[in-house]
This record gives C-alpha cells, sequence and structure tokens, in this order.
C-alpha cells in the first residue's frame, strides 16, 4: 500500500511540475494548477498503477478469506486444526514479508 502510495504521489507531484513548466504559474493559476494535477494524476494512476492495486486487492481479499476460515474454525472447536492453520497462517505472511523484501532490494534505485 505504501508502493502504491508514493507512485501516486509521484505521479501527482510530476503533473504538478510539467503543468508549472507548461505555464500555470502566476497565483491566480494557482488552483487551476492543483486541480488539473488532482485530475490527470487520477486519471493516469488509473491505468498506469492497475497492477499494484490489483495485487493489493488481491492480498486484502487473502486477508479475509483467511480471518474467515479461522473463524469458522473457531466455531468448530478443534483445537489441532487451529494450531496447523496458524502455522501455515504465519508461514504465509513470512514468505509475503520475504517476498516484498526481496522486490524492493532488486528494484533499482537512481
Amino acid at each position: 500500500m505504501a508502493r502504491y502510495s508514493v507512485l501516486r504521489l509521484l505521479i501527482f507531484f510530476g503533473f504538478l511540475c510539467a503543468l508549472w513548466l507548461v505555464g500555470l504559474r502566476e497565483e491566480s493559476q494557482r488552483w487551476w494548477l492543483l486541480g488539473l494535477s488532482a485530475l490527470g494524476s487520477m486519471v493516469l494512476s488509473y491505468f498506469v498503477l492497475q497492477g499494484p492495486r490489483a495485487q493489493f486487492s488481491a492480498k486484502i481479499a487473502r486477508h479475509v478469506d483467511e480471518r474467515a476460515r479461522r473463524a469458522e474454525l473457531v466455531r468448530t472447536h478443534d483445537p489441532d486444526e487451529i494450531a496447523e492453520d496458524a502455522e501455515e497462517t504465519w508461514a504465509e505472511h513470512a514468505k509475503d514479508i520475504a517476498k516484498d523484501i526481496k522486490d524492493a532490494k532488486d528494484t533499482p534505485r537512481n
């Protein structure tokens, strides 16, 4: 989620700089500058950031499904299954975190 938010902010500031360079510099044009930057960045983000948004929503859906499954197990009161599922869930979370760290390290920085 933080990556998605940072990318959205970068797109917004990119529009802000581009429109400022185009000529929206005067104080009377500041509201136009902010409004057009916000509108342009929303439209561009909708198309350009579909991948990260889909990944994030899939991750949320997976967590919601896991919680529903654990709630169902609690209702059945089977402690062995609850313990096994907790171990699997923590292992999955650890893999997700390791993947995020690896992706962050592999991302080139300028």
